[in-house]
């Protein structure tokens, strides 16, 4: 009687529990799970109702410590095509054994050379009530989770009317959001909750409150088959639905054109620790391989450019050419003529400018309006527009000896823009020529298949020092915040490292600029300054700028937090540099640690950080190894820039 009084309470806190599961389960059906290699990330197909047919979403889970916390409780599924809906009256069929995906590749440009493709997938099938079918591809990556649509079977040409894939984020995620904007140049916002409905621009970044797992949200794989999307969150502020491009955002039809059999973009999950995040090249990983056979013409360097110091500077042949000595002082490989180069005068046309960069061993770029919109009136108007243009424009370019090509003035994500992109891509390879877009989307992994495309802006980057007196004080909080977001997913075009000002001051130290040469990852570096700011530093920064590299063989995030600071370590070839900057209004002790250096390597090391003031360097020379430590000031808005270089190379 005794062991049974015993036993009843037990069994009772056991039975209640049960209970409660037994009747929640019909609410929740999980139909399939994908786990990444590392067995961290996890992905659930679930339903609301019971049985196959209904609506289906994903659950994504972070595994820490062995304790699975929900990061993204459901991500809704579903398209909408012309002809039919795909949503909620699915019919689940069967879900594929796992798939290991595995895959090597190299990176001529980027935060790291040696590239792996790994994780496990599994294809989700599904019917319709008309007994279409569609299935979701699922990826479970060790630094996050994709997956996309497809339609594998049929055939014809069918319009997507909506796509209903949308992210539940819980309140209290942090979360950083863009504003978005055709040109993807609006400052990112930190907020703790979400505060208010509207368009937001991709990435967006997100921080759990309690398992410490962020994660960022992207889509990569964008071909000529759909068109780019955004975020909004009007109907339902905490939901953020994928969103197609509307009718008054460019001319054109906004709804993309399909034909079947087809794939969707990838839905791009990046998640992990801060570091998982800065360091994942996953956007490229899930596009399309190179189309190039050969890539020996594509080269990553530094640049010097005119435009941010004097607007109007390609009008003037003796300003091309102060700027063409430069980048020859300084040993950078190129020198860009930005707009006006067509109405060039004061000593020579661009041909003499193209004639002179060469003669002085530095090769130019050129830029171009896409010639897309008729209210953008900055010439050359039409030279790329079309593939007999753009024929008859490279051949020209390459008999002056020109490289490469700057192209302006995109500001839409239709379809018909996205395939312009490609197009200009695709010819532009013909003829070796690089490639650099402005006033256009953020990375979709093009890079990757096109790996002439050297960069892109998408970013409020220094010219905005010209546009208004606003980035005076709001640049020191967004650079560190673009570590963190844009530059994650691919080359930035900030055009970093000014000295001096242009037409409103900035009020970053000196070291702080020189950080971004490190912290900003961009296979054509554009140094935005006038020639007298680089040739009046001191002879440490000096020598910095003429020998960091563009192209990374690993990168490495070794502190940081979006809007407070952020320090970053890259290795080019044996070489490590190392990039640090405080956005905030206060000074810092920095205890700078080398723990990513090889083990039993010592390593002579340069560094550069604030002195006195913001416009003063202190120089520190020294060996250091992989159990060395060094304290680092840094001023208000400040930085410190460092080069190591093993001593037995």
């Amino acid at each position: 009687m005794m062991n049974d009084l015993m036993l009843k309470p037990n069994l009772f806190r056991w039975f209640i529990p049960f209970v409660f599961a037994f009747l929640a389960f019909p609410l929740m059906s999980q139909k399939a799970v994908v786990l990444s290699p590392n067995s961290k990330n996890e992905v659930m197909l679930l339903s609301e109702q019971d049985g196959n047919t209904g609506s289906w979403y994903l659950q994504v889970n972070y595994i820490s410590d062995d304790e699975k916390s929900e990061v993204i409780p459901r991500i809704d599924l579903g398209l909408i095509r012309n002809d039919q809906s795909f949503s909620d009256n699915l019919r689940f069929l069967k879900a594929s054994r796992p798939k290991r995906v595995v895959e090597q590749y190299t990176s001529i440009h980027g935060k790291r050379s040696e590239r792996s493709n790994v994780a496990n997938e599994v294809v989700m099938e599904f019917e319709n009530s008309e007994r279409s079918r569609i299935n979701v591809v699922v990826r479970a990556y060790n630094d996050g989770i994709v997956f996309r649509y497809e339609f594998p079977r049929g055939s014809g040409t069918y319009t997507i009317l909506d796509e209903l894939t949308s992210y539940h984020i819980p309140d209290s995620t942090t979360r950083w959001l863009q504003d978005f904007d055709l040109s993807n140049e609006h400052l990112y916002t930190k907020m703790k909750d979400a505060q208010s409905g509207g368009d937001w621009g991709y990435p967006a970044l997100f921080n759990t409150p309690d398992t410490g797992c962020w994660y960022l949200i992207h889509e990569a794989g964008l071909d000529r088959t759909y068109c780019a999307t955004k975020l909004n969150n009007s109907e339902n502020v905490p939901v953020y639905k994928v969103t197609l491009p509307y009718p008054h955002e460019g001319k054109g039809e906004a709804l993309p054109t399909i034909n079947l059999p087809w794939k969707s973009p990838w839905r791009v999950v990046i998640m992990g620790a801060l570091s998982d995040i800065v360091e994942s090249t996953l956007v490229d990983d899930v596009s399309k391989p190179s189309v190039l056979e050969n890539t020996d013409w594509i080269k990553p360097g530094l640049v010097s450019w005119n435009y941010w110091s004097d607007n109007h500077g390609t009008r003037c042949f003796q300003t091309v050419a102060a700027f063409t000595d430069l980048a020859a002082a300084m040993g950078w490989p190129y020198t860009l003529f930005d707009w006006e180069w067509d109405v060039m005068s004061n000593g020579g046309n661009v041909e003499d400018a193209a004639r002179y960069a060469l003669s002085k061993g530095v090769k130019p770029f050129l830029w171009y309006n896409s010639g897309m919109f008729q209210w953008i009136t900055a010439t050359p108007i039409d030279r790329m527009k079309t593939h007999e243009n753009r024929m008859e424009e490279f051949a020209w370019l390459k008999s002056l000896g020109f490289v490469g090509v700057k192209v302006d003035f995109f500001l839409s994500e239709k379809q018909y823009m996205i395939e312009y992109y490609l197009d200009i891509l695709e010819d532009a390879a013909k003829f070796e020529m690089m490639v650099n877009f402005h006033g256009s989307v953020v990375p979709r992994g093009w890079a990757r298949t096109y790996p002439h495309l050297m960069t892109l802006e998408g970013v409020r980057g220094a010219e905005w020092y010209n546009n208004g007196p606003e980035f005076t004080t709001t640049a020191p909080e967004h650079n560190s915040v673009m570590a963190f977001t844009r530059n994650v997913v691919g080359s930035m075009d900030y055009t970093p490292v000014t000295f001096t000002n242009s037409q409103y001051p900035s009020l970053t130290s000196y070291g702080h600029e020189l950080a971004l040469s490190v912290l900003y990852e961009s296979a054509l570096q554009h140094m935005a300054d006038r020639p007298e700011g680089y040739y009046n530093l001191p002879d440490a920064p000096k020598s910095f700028l003429k020998d960091v590299p563009v192209a990374w063989d690993d990168t490495k995030l070794l502190d940081g937090y979006p809007g407070r600071d952020v320090v970053m370590a890259r290795r080019n070839d044996k070489l490590w540099y190392v990039g640090g900057i405080n956005s905030e209004n206060v000074e810092k002790n920095y205890t700078l640690s080398f723990d990513f250096l090889d083990d039993g390597v010592d390593y002579r090391i340069v560094l550069i950080s604030d002195g006195n003031h913001d416009k003063d360097f202190s120089t520190y020379y020294s060996v250091v190894n992989k159990s060395s430590t060094i304290d680092v000031k840094m001023l208000r808005r400040g930085g410190f820039a460092a080069k190591l270089q093993p001593m037995n190379n």
